[in-house]
């Protein structure tokens, strides 16, 4: 199965029939077969040799920490190297809510990480603030740094978090890392502006 097969068997799933990034793979053409399979071999490769930073933010941390151990052995899909410094590391995993205080140096933090580099927001509080709709807690970690994987629940237990693990590799296995991904992006953009606004959407739930 070819990549526009597969997008457009994507399409077809009630939960991706909204998916602008979807939709936009399937009206941008791709490079030719050679450029396509170094792409796949060099996306690969990043998927499966992601390294997060060590950084625990609250009680969610606690969670990512058990991720790590023999129990759920994240190990196996070559996420085991938590490393100390950003600058060795390409995946941030914001776990627990985001004090006003903490920001610079989440962001501090990002920045440092090199290209590419990715973002799982894990929890509640610090996909939205949680309970803490205050003014001391950021409410989300998207006011700062760019978020890829939202990961739900107070505290999400490991098994969650090895989930988004994997559809955040998914993502990257797909990522265009030559010129066209400009275009993709572009068209992204596009499909996002011209999409109906949440508050104007109705009957949802019926």
């Amino acid at each position: 199965m070819n990549m526009r097969e597969y997008n457009e068997k994507m399409l077809h799933i009630p939960s991706k029939r909204d998916d602008l990034r979807a939709q936009a793979l399937e009206s941008v053409e791709g490079p030719g077969f050679m450029l396509t399979t170094v792409e796949k071999l060099a996306d690969l490769a990043q998927a499966r040799s992601l390294w997060p930073v060590t950084m625990g933010l609250a009680c969610c941390a606690i969670e990512m920490m058990a991720a790590g151990t023999p129990r759920f052995d994240m190990a196996r899909f070559g996420w085991e190297v938590f490393r100390a410094s950003p600058r060795h590391a390409d995946v941030m995993i914001v776990s627990g809510r985001v004090s006003h205080k903490m920001a610079p140096v989440v962001r501090n933090v990002y920045d440092s990480m090199p290209e590419p580099k990715w973002v799982i927001s894990m929890g509640a509080c610090a996909s939205s603030g949680g309970v803490f709709n205050n003014y001391a807690v950021v409410q989300g970690a998207d006011h700062i740094v760019p978020v890829d994987i939202y990961l739900p629940g107070c505290p999400p237990r490991p098994e969650m978090l090895l989930n988004a693990m994997l559809e955040l590799t998914r993502q990257i296995e797909r990522k265009p890392i030559f010129a066209h991904r400009e275009e993709i992006a572009r068209a992204v953009e596009a499909a996002a502006l011209k999409a109906v606004p949440t508050s104007e959407m109705k009957g949802l739930l019926a």
